[in-house]
C-alpha cells in the first residue's frame, strides 16, 4: 500500500480514524472525508509527514461525495482503495421509531456508499484498486431495535456484491468487511425514536474490540484482497453460521442478548 491513494469516508473517528492511521504507517497517501473537518486536521497534525486532503463531507448529499473524489484526483491524480466506512446507528423499536429516522440511516449509510461508488468507481477500475465497505453483523442478521440500521448494510452488501459480479473481468477488488460490535462513537450518536442522539453507549465498551484491531484486519483484508471480512467468532463467525443453518435458533439468541443491554427498548 505504500504511495498508495486511499480515499476514507467517517474519518473523523473510531475506526475510520484508526484506518487513516493504520494506511498512513504502511506508507498511503490519504484523502479523508467526513463532516467534522476540524477532526480531520486534528488527525493531520498527528500524521507529521503524511500526504494528506482533508475534505469536509456529508455522504448523504451526492454532491459531496463527488467533490470528495474530484479533490483526491486533483491532489494524488488516482484513486487506489475507496473505503466507504461512514456510518450512524439507532435504537428505537419499529412502531415507536420516526421514519424520518429509517430515512436518515439509509441516506447516510446506503445512498453515501451509492455516491462515493458511482465516483471513484471509473478510477477504480483504471488502478485495479480496491473498493471497501464497512458494513456490520447487522449486514448479515437482523438486530433488534435496529431496524434501519440493519436494513441498510444489508442493502450495502447486496449493493457490492453486485458491482463486483458487474466487474468481474475487470480486476476490481470488491471487499464487504463485517465487525462485530467495536468500540467507538457510533453508538454514542445512535438515533432514538424521535432521531435525536443517544448519548451514552448501552454497551460496555471495554470488552469489545478496538477500532485498532478492526482497521488493521481490514488493511490485511485489502492487501490480500478479499472478498468478504467477519470479524469476531462469537458474535462474527459464529452468528453468520447459525444464520445459514438454524435461522430459528439464532432469532432467539439475538433477542434474548440485545435485550439484556440496559434500558432495552423491548424485553
Amino acid at each position: 500500500m505504500k504511495d498508495k491513494v486511499v480515499v476514507i469516508t467517517g474519518a473523523s473517528s473510531g475506526i475510520g480514524k484508526a484506518l487513516a492511521k493504520e494506511f498512513a504507517s504502511k506508507g498511503s497517501k490519504l484523502v479523508l472525508g467526513a463532516r467534522r473537518i476540524e477532526k480531520l486536521k486534528e488527525i493531520e497534525n498527528e500524521l507529521p509527514g503524511v500526504e494528506i486532503e482533508s475534505v469536509q463531507t456529508d455522504v448523504s448529499k451526492e454532491e459531496d461525495c463527488q467533490i470528495l473524489i474530484e479533490k483526491a484526483i486533483a491532489r494524488f491524480g488516482q484513486v487506489d482503495v475507496m473505503i466507504n466506512n461512514a456510518g450512524i446507528s439507532m435504537r428505537a423499536l419499529f412502531e415507536e421509531v420516526e421514519l424520518d429516522v429509517l430515512r436518515r440511516l439509509m441516506e447516510v449509510n446506503f445512498w453515501g456508499t451509492v455516491y462515493c461508488t458511482k465516483y471513484s468507481l471509473p478510477h477504480l477500475l483504471k488502478t485495479k484498486g480496491s473498493l471497501v465497505g464497512v458494513i456490520s453483523i447487522a449486514g448479515h442478521i437482523g438486530l433488534p431495535g435496529r431496524t434501519g440500521y440493519a436494513a441498510s448494510k444489508f442493502a450495502v452488501r447486496g449493493f457490492l456484491d453486485t458491482i463486483r459480479i458487474e466487474n468481474l473481468k475487470k480486476d476490481l477488488h470488491v471487499l464487504v468487511a463485517a465487525p462485530g460490535f467495536t468500540a467507538s462513537e457510533v453508538r454514542k450518536v445512535a438515533l432514538t425514536s424521535n432521531g435525536s442522539s443517544q448519548g451514552e453507549t448501552p454497551r460496555n465498551e471495554d470488552k469489545m474490540m478496538t477500532a485498532e484491531e478492526c482497521a488493521s484486519h481490514i488493511y490485511k483484508a485489502v492487501v490480500k484482497r478479499k472478498r468478504k471480512l467477519i470479524l469476531t467468532f462469537v458474535e462474527g463467525k459464529m452468528t453468520v453460521f447459525l444464520g445459514k443453518f438454524f435461522p430459528k435458533l439464532l432469532d432467539k439468541l439475538t433477542y434474548n442478548h440485545m435485550a439484556k443491554e440496559p434500558d432495552s427498548p423491548f424485553k
